[in-house]
Order: C-alpha cells, then sequence, then structure tokens
C-alpha cells in the first residue's frame, strides 16, 4: 500500500502541515458475509489473513505449526479454508 502525502496549504506565517491520505483494500465479499456462510463454504487467502488479522506468511506459519485449519486443494491454482473449521479455530475449538 503506497500511502500518498499531501500538503495543504496555509496562510502565511502558519506551518505546511502534511498529511498521509491512505485508501483501504476493498474487503473481499466472503469477509463481509462471513456469518452467513455455511460451514460447507470454502474462502481464500486473503479472508483467512482477514480473520486472524495475520499477513499471509504468518498464516502459512501457522498452518505448519497446525495452530490453525490445514486448507484443501480445489484445483492446481486454487486453495481454500473451509468455512466450518475456521470458525471452530477462532473459537478455541479442536477442528481435527
Amino acid at each position: 500500500m503506497n500511502p500518498k502525502i499531501s500538503s495543504s496549504s496555509s496562510a502565511p506565517g502558519e506551518p505546511n502541515q502534511a498529511f498521509i491520505k491512505a485508501s483501504a483494500p476493498p474487503i473481499p465479499d466472503a469477509l463481509a458475509q462471513f456469518d452467513l456462510l455455511p460451514d460447507s463454504a470454502n474462502v481464500r487467502l486473503p479472508v483467512v489473513c482477514a480473520l486472524f488479522a495475520s499477513s499471509a506468511a504468518t498464516i502459512w506459519r501457522r498452518v505448519k505449526k497446525q495452530s490453525i485449519p490445514t486448507p484443501r486443494k480445489l484445483s492446481e491454482a486454487v486453495t481454500a479454508w473451509n468455512v466450518g473449521e475456521l470458525r471452530k479455530a477462532l473459537r478455541g475449538e479442536s477442528w481435527k
């Protein structure tokens, strides 16, 4: 994310004030509707990152340590997590 730095013009004798204007990435539909998804649904990595407030690298480290559920390979290019297992992990329950 590249924040844009803007400066506002101020009256003579007043210091220029700079502020950072950052645009937030859009919220994935699966995350916005997570509570409405059935337990059998699958979500991709950006949703899991948001749910656990972690980076992608941290999510993969946690998968390796088995502290969050293992994702499923839906196709050669698509990996997704089961919503029911993620809900159990978020509640601190065993999903295995």
